[in-house]
């Protein structure tokens, strides 16, 4: 089982295919890991494209358990935040040699990978944003979240005080917006983005349409989620990866 070992965490990932890499951001929230782009537990195809077989035929795909969710484990500091989580992405593509890479996130990993693109705007080629969260009348959904998370950190070491659960989630989800950037880092993002947008609580549909007015270099595909319209998100977002890979 590949791990990424970090002075504060052990990081699972995976690699799939072989082209330009393409560092994925699962959905899940706090508890983003690989096995959220597969089958549900029940064993029905989630209403997105799994992107680690989809892709693996043009692109190194590379997928990861977030710290603390899935298989990856690590501490928890009261300064702990949005930057400590691209300390592990950035760390993760220099463990695996790739200098430049694309980003691709569902859920939280819009937010991922907007602070990808923050921390080393010069590496990410292009980025994917997939359902990304934000606020919009849903504070208690990320309250939630980082109970939720403290709660499986606090059983697997009740030596982590709450008081760096509640510090980093402040850090985390204290803002507003998207959370990791600011709507004026949006307005001034350079970096290719292809939108696909949120629709409920978790994924408001304004702050997609927010993203989609600021973003000075976007393309949109509204209509991706189901099965419907899995081929052609299949298609879109190849396509548009492929535009952005240097040459």
């Amino acid at each position: 089982m590949p791990m990424l070992k970090r002075p504060d965490a052990e990081i699972h990932y995976e690699v799939h295919g072989k082209g330009f890499p393409l560092l994925l951001y699962a959905p899940g929230g706090l508890r983003s890991n690989i096995e959220f782009w597969g089958p549900g537990p029940d064993g029905v195809p989630r209403s997105w494209m799994d992107p680690r077989t989809a892709l693996a035929d043009r692109f190194t795909v590379i997928s990861m358990d977030q710290r603390n969710a899935g298989k990856s484990v690590a501490d928890v500091k009261p300064d702990h935040g949005w930057h400590t989580f691209a300390a592990d992405h950035l760390a993760l593509m220099d463990h695996l040699g790739f200098e430049r890479f694309h980003v691709m996130g569902g859920c939280i990993g819009g937010s991922y990978c907007f602070e990808a693109i923050e921390q080393a705007p010069g590496r990410v080629a292009a980025a994917v944003l997939q359902n990304p969260i934000g606020l919009h009348e849903n504070r208690d959904t990320w309250e939630a979240a980082v109970k939720g998370y403290g709660e499986t950190v606090r059983a697997r070491d009740p030596r982590v005080p709450q008081s760096a659960i509640d510090s980093f989630g402040r850090n985390m989800f204290g803002g507003d917006f998207v959370f990791s950037v600011t709507r004026d880092f949006v307005r001034a993002c350079r970096t290719p983005l292809l939108l696909q947008p949120g629709n409920d609580k978790p994924h408001p549909g304004p702050t997609s349409d927010e993203i989609a007015a600021l973003a000075p270099n976007i393309e949109i595909q509204k209509d991706w989620r189901g099965p419907e319209f899995l081929q052609e998100s299949i298609r879109r977002v190849g396509a548009f990866l492929q535009k952005h890979t240097p040459r």
